[in-house]
């Protein structure tokens, strides 16, 4: 399962999630399940931001080779999964490609409605979308320009969808022998790094 992870600048955000998704792939011994990121509005060729760098580096991810990337459709097309920041995001990459609004969604939605079903497909999560339709706005706030402990705190609540939605849609057939259904595995992962633990580590520098 190829999945791609979209915000704004790719500096911030979806570097945290795709370094994140990579290091839980090596953690439980997943070749099958992979990770990129790209943004809208990219700020091409440059880093993580450093104290987005700074968050990947205590959930137990690194940032090494990593430049930020401008979306493009043949990035949506190779993607089995798009997972976005924003609903607005979300919206727009589902018009980049045939399909792609069907494996489309921010990251809490797919959360919520994979814990709510048990969904273990991207399929199956498209056609619980519609039947678990959620009033009110489900974004991940971009923590730019704010403080260590603002990314801190959206690195936390990144880790939290992530991690158990990458457990349930993990790849069953990790040869990729695997049908449109994708039927995944639960996987418990190993516990990343407590970010109470990052954080006090932080503050007595």
């Amino acid at each position: 399962m190829h999945v791609l992870f979209v915000c704004n600048s790719n500096v911030c955000r979806s570097v945290i999630a795709e370094r994140l998704a990579r290091a839980f792939a090596a953690d439980n011994r997943l070749p099958g399940l992979t990770a990129e990121s790209a943004g809208t509005r990219a700020l091409v060729g440059f880093p993580a931001e450093p104290l987005a760098a700074e968050t990947i580096a205590g959930l137990g991810g690194h940032t090494e080779g990593f430049k930020a990337r401008k979306l493009r459709p043949e990035m949506v097309d190779r993607a089995d999964l798009v997972l976005t920041m924003t609903e607005a995001l979300r919206d727009q990459v589902g018009e980049l490609g045939f399909g792609a609004a069907a494996r489309t969604f921010t990251l809490p939605e797919a959360h919520r409605i994979a814990k709510v079903t048990g969904a273990k497909s991207i399929a199956a999560l498209h056609r619980a979308r519609n039947d678990l339709a959620y009033v009110g706005r489900e974004n991940i706030a971009d923590p730019i320009g704010l403080s260590a402990e603002a990314f801190l705190e959206i690195g936390d609540r990144i880790a939290e969808l992530l991690f158990p939605l990458l457990g349930a849609l993990a790849p069953y057939n990790q040869a990729g022998h695997g049908t449109d259904e994708r039927l995944g595995l639960v996987i418990e992962p190993r516990p990343a790094r407590p970010l109470s633990t990052f954080l006090a580590a932080q503050r007595g520098r």
